[in-house]
């Protein structure tokens, strides 16, 4: 496969479209700065956990601020990912959406909730049922298209929950990707490798995993990744094993499993 030529943002719904997921050398470098801020900001902040002076202490999250809204596409994606997930995922898809809304909820961020509703419950379908080498997230994208489409959700709704989607995992997804894309790449992250987690109250990260136990997360979601990595060699999961000891990164997540 070549796409060294392609010039649409990596990450970006039509990049994945686009190219499969397939990195050039050139964007896979530019992948490894973000990277590297990530884990320093990993470290002070997990130190700060450590000593009991992360800001999380002292943060405040109402639970009624995180329940998602009941509409046509949340239960359509809800049924969809139901479906399709295996436990330890689905659980997984349900934290995200809780710490993304938290951490959106804490920076005063105004977010349609619906989309990132949506958007994390199926933002992982593809990591169970993708084979080829093209990146998991294509196939997430294009089930979220399905879901939205089933629902008459508009043109502009629909592309933004599917760059949500096949952002996630890119390194240093900011603000600048839009509301949905930030808080599903930060929700995520923050289940996954623990990621902020020192930004939240500790209600908050308690009550998400009570509701949605993690059932040997850790494992599953190592494995599944691992899988990934190997099936797309030039994708972004194989960046975070090559330069990013993501599977040290899940392994040491503070939570238990």
């Amino acid at each position: 496969m070549n796409n060294d030529d392609h010039t649409t943002v990596p990450g970006t719904a039509a990049w994945v479209q686009q190219t499969a997921g397939w990195l050039t050398p050139a964007e896979r470098r530019s992948m490894l700065r973000p990277l590297a801020r990530t884990h320093l900001r990993n470290a002070v902040g997990r130190l700060s956990l450590a000593v009991r002076l992360h800001p999380g202490r002292h943060a405040y999250v109402a639970p009624v601020r995180l329940v998602p809204p009941d509409t046509a596409l949340t239960r359509a994606a809800e049924d969809t990912a139901r479906r399709l997930l295996p436990d330890a995922v689905l659980n997984h898809s349900y934290r995200t959406y809780h710490f993304g809304r938290a951490l959106g909820e804490l920076e005063g961020l105004d977010v349609d909730c619906e989309l990132l509703f949506a958007a994390s419950l199926l933002h992982d379908t593809g990591l169970v049922t993708s084979t080829g080498s093209a990146d998991f997230t294509l196939a997430s994208s294009r089930l979220a298209r399905d879901v939205a489409e089933s629902v008459g959700l508009s043109t502009t709704a629909t592309e933004v929950m599917q760059t949500a989607i096949t952002m996630h995992h890119s390194p240093g997804v900011d603000r600048s990707a839009g509301p949905v894309p930030y808080l599903l790449s930060a929700g995520a992250a923050v289940d996954v490798v623990g990621l902020r987690s020192w930004e939240l109250p500790g209600d908050t990260l308690t009550g998400a995993v009570t509701a949605h136990p993690r059932a040997e997360f850790k494992r599953v979601f190592d494995a599944a990744f691992r899988q990934e990595a190997a099936r797309v060699p030039r994708g972004r999961a194989n960046v975070l094993y090559r330069y990013g000891a993501f599977g040290a990164a899940i392994r040491f997540a503070p939570f238990d499993e």
